[in-house]
Order: C-alpha cells, then structure tokens, then sequence
C-alpha cells in the first residue's frame, strides 16, 4: 500500500513539472490559422461586399472608383494593400500570384479543410478587378487613390474623404514590371479556374497573354509612369517580373515561345537576398527547377540549370546549410529587412515548403554546401519559422491576430481601429480619426482576423498605431502563408 502511494506520488510530481514546463505554450493549429489568413482577405475587401461576407463589421466602399473620369473604367472592388485605404495593382498583382500558387500546390489540403472554395473566392475578387483594370490590351490601371492624401488621414475605408485618382500605364507610358507581374496573376489563376469555370480560365489567359506581349512590346520600369506608386512600391526592375509571368505562362500554356523567352535570357538572377513583390527571381528559379525537375523543360534543360541551382541556393541559405546562409533573430526567425520582415519570411518558407513537395515526388534530396537535406529536413524548418509566428517566440505572442491568447491589439490598420460603420454611422473626419482613434491608447475596436504583424531585429514588438514599420498587415504577406499553413495543417 506504501509502494503504490509513493508510486502514485511520483507521477504527481511529474504532472506538476511537466506543467510547469509547458505553461504558457499553446498547442498551434495550423488548420486555424489557414482559415484566418483567408478570413483576412475578405477585411481588406474593396467595392460592395457580397451577401456572404464573413467579416461583418466591414461595409461596402470606394463605389465609384474610376467614375470620376468618362475615359476611365469602372475601377470598383479589388483589395486595400494593407492599413490604408490604396488600391495598388503592382502588390495586389503579386497577391494574387502567390494565392493561386498556394491554391495550386495544395488544392488537396485546401479541400480537406474545406478552405479550398474560400481560397479561390479570394482569388477571384482580384482577378475580377484585374480585369476591369485592364480594359485593352496596351492599358492597365495600376493604381486608386493617392498616396499623400491617403496618408495624411486616419479615416476607415466606408466614408473616406481622400482623392480617389486612378494612374495607369500604356504604350505611351510603358510599365514592363506591372504588365507582367499582371500576366502572373492572370496565368496562375487561370490554372485554379481549369477546373472549375473553364471560360473564366480562357478569359484570364487571355488578359495574361496580351500583358506579356505589352510589357515584352514596350519596356520600362512602371513607376515612371506611376510616380506616385513609386513611393510606396518602387521596382527595382523588370526583368525578374517579366521572366516570372513567362513561366507561369508556360506553365499554364505549355506554348514554347514562353520556355523559349526563358531560356534565351542571360539573367537568371543569381543568389537572391529575398524573394518578395518586388523581386520575382527566386519565385521563377523555383518553377523552372521544378519543369526540369518533371522533365517538362525538354531540349532547354541543360540551359535552364542555372535557374535551378540559384533557386536552390536561396533554400540552402534559408534553412542554413548553404554557403552565404541568411541572418536570424536570437529566437530564430529569419531577418532579411526591418520594414515588415515577416513578408519575406513568408516567401522564403513557402518556396521551401513547396521544394520540398518537389523532391518528394521525384524521391530527391537537396545538396547544399553544409548538407543533404530531405524533404522532412526542409518541412520541419519551416515548421520552426511559422511556431515562431504563431507564438513559439521570446515573447511567447502570436503575430497572427486573432490566433491564440495573446496577439496584437493596435494593429497600423485603419478599418481595424475605427468603430465599424455599422456600429456608429457619423463619419469619421480626416483630422478626426487622428484625434479620435489613431491616438487612443485601447484595443482596435475590430479584431482583423488573421492579420500578419513582425518582430522587429531583437524578437521584440511594440504594439502600437505608430508602430507602422512592424505593426501593419499586408495583402502579399498572407499569400504564401496560405500554401505554408496549408503545407503543415
């Protein structure tokens, strides 16, 4: 009787440390967090919200974008880029790009959370604004609204005062980057649209092949004619951007000429630093890898292989096996840039979760400098980044609002932290929302669901309005999340 009660004694004792161990750790769904990165989607919403709009404290808004102008389409709908009330094509493009990639690779998943359908309304809601965005095949209207006026007021999306100008490229004012980042976005989506509307697919290729060919027929860097763009989303070229879209266009295609463009290029561009809305090459190396990869590069493989082997680097240099291995903070997170780091976290993961599946199927290892790395060797670094997202950090916080018992509550987000419209219809002033909202030190009214905020260098966060640097969520941070929680759910 003594040597059960000690016994039974013993296994408290255990109990108790084992709970004190794991105190404040919160077991991480990664199926939640899928869904909330797509419920973020339908918060940035522009134009009229449709009867099934989940986020409810959102209402309908910017209505008559483009009617200001008879020359000017109908530019309603679309998505807000992130905490302010702009609707930039160049960002929304790349957004749109990478949720059909995630939707693409990881259909099967999306199905089993019965998120599949939710990610390919997201995608729609661009592309429908794409199109209107592209109303002949040398015009394309690449942003809505102004930057300084947007800038200059605190006012939700519902009842904003600020000048809605529309700025577009054409044969005359050329844009190479925005016209085949574009083309991406079209090419890609109209591989989800296959199977589902195969008229809205030929629609959408369509659009994608006339942008190619304009970007192809007239160069230039977009922001040269989009100054005002420039301020925000400068470009650093176009050659990544038009190397990517002819990818995705032979991908969804199958025609030579894009394989062709491809392989005839001399810039394939080397070890990249990052992999964002700006910088495309990472993303076109990793497709090219894997057309080589499923023997669909054919004759241009031997020419294509430096694709794949920068491709690759960048990976190595992620999971930190390669030669020139990227930084981390103290608590682990990969650091590539102050401004919203997490960005490019979320590329940097997806491409490795997405190469991993590669290998998978081609019963494959990667050889990096430092070591043979298998396809469980790179999901479980990307397991590593996103735990540290979604709570697993020094701070023992999640940057995902709405995940877990501890997120951000001042998130930089205009619609977030003013009270919904359909709570308190009196309109918020330009000055006003400064006054009475931006500056008030409570939680944000509205819980944005599945917004993505950033630590700053030294794992810290202040969560703070004016903390715009880390505190505000962006549409091109969430896409590749997609196909990364999806990767682990």
């Amino acid at each position: 009787m003594m040597k059960s009660v000690k016994m039974n004694m013993r296994v408290l004792v255990i109990v108790v440390v084992l709970l004190v161990f794991f105190e404040g750790i919160e077991c991480l769904d990664y199926g939640e967090a899928l869904t909330k990165s797509l419920l973020f989607y339908e918060g940035q919403r522009s134009g009229k919200l449709p009867p099934n709009q989940r986020v409810q404290w959102r209402d309908n808004s910017a209505l008559f974008d483009g009617s200001a102008n008879r020359s000017t389409p109908n530019l309603e709908g679309g998505y807000y880029d992130a905490g302010d009330n702009l609707k930039l094509g160049f960002p929304m493009a790349f957004t749109i790009t990478m949720l059909s990639w995630s939707t693409i690779e990881y259909s099967n998943k999306l199905k089993a959370k019965n998120e599949f359908q939710n990610a390919v309304t997201a995608i729609k809601w661009g592309t429908d604004y794409l199109i209107k965005a592209h109303p002949m095949a040398d015009i394309l209207y690449g942003e809505v609204g102004q930057s300084d006026s947007d800038h200059q007021c605190w006012q939700r999306p519902e009842d904003m005062t600020t000048l809605r100008t529309t700025y577009r490229i054409d044969d005359q004012n050329p844009g190479s980057d925005l016209a085949a980042e574009t083309a991406a976005a079209f090419a890609s989506a109209s591989i989800v649209f296959r199977n589902i509307d195969i008229n809205y697919s030929f629609q959408l290729l369509k659009h994608a092949q006339q942008l190619f060919a304009f970007g192809l027929k007239s160069p230039g860097i977009y922001q040269n004619s989009i100054p005002d763009a420039g301020k925000i989303y400068a470009s650093s070229g176009y050659q990544d951007e038009m190397l990517w879209a002819a990818a995705w266009l032979y991908k969804a295609t199958s025609k030579q000429q894009y394989l062709d463009y491809i392989s005839s290029s001399s810039d394939s561009g080397g070890l990249r630093t990052a992999f964002s809305w700006d910088d495309k090459y990472v993303g076109a190396q990793v497709l090219v890898a894997n057309l080589i990869m499923d023997g669909k590069a054919g004759s241009a493989a031997t020419r294509l292989a430096r694709f794949k082997q920068q491709g690759e680097e960048f990976i190595c240099s992620c999971v930190g096996k390669g030669s020139n291995n990227f930084k981390k903070t103290q608590g682990g997170l990969l650091w590539f840039l102050p401004w919203n780091n997490v960005q490019y976290v979320a590329t940097a993961t997806f491409v490795t979760a997405v190469y991993s599946n590669y290998l998978n199927a081609n019963k494959a290892t990667l050889q990096c400098s430092a070591a043979s790395l298998t396809p469980s060797d790179l999901t479980a670094f990307v397991k590593s980044q996103v735990d540290y997202l979604l709570g697993s950090n020094p701070l023992k916080m999640s940057y995902m609002v709405g995940f877990g018992s501890k997120y951000p509550q001042q998130i930089h987000h205009r619609a977030a932290s003013i009270i919904s419209i359909k709570k308190d219809k009196r309109p918020v002033s330009c000055q006003g929302g400064f006054d009475d909202w931006f500056n008030k030190n409570a939680p944000n009214p509205n819980v944005l669901d599945g917004a993505v905020v950033s630590t700053d260098e030294n794992d810290a966060y202040s969560d703070s309005r004016s903390n715009y640097q880390h505190a505000e969520p962006t549409t091109v941070t969430n896409a590749p999340l997609l196909g990364v929680f999806a990767h682990l759910a």
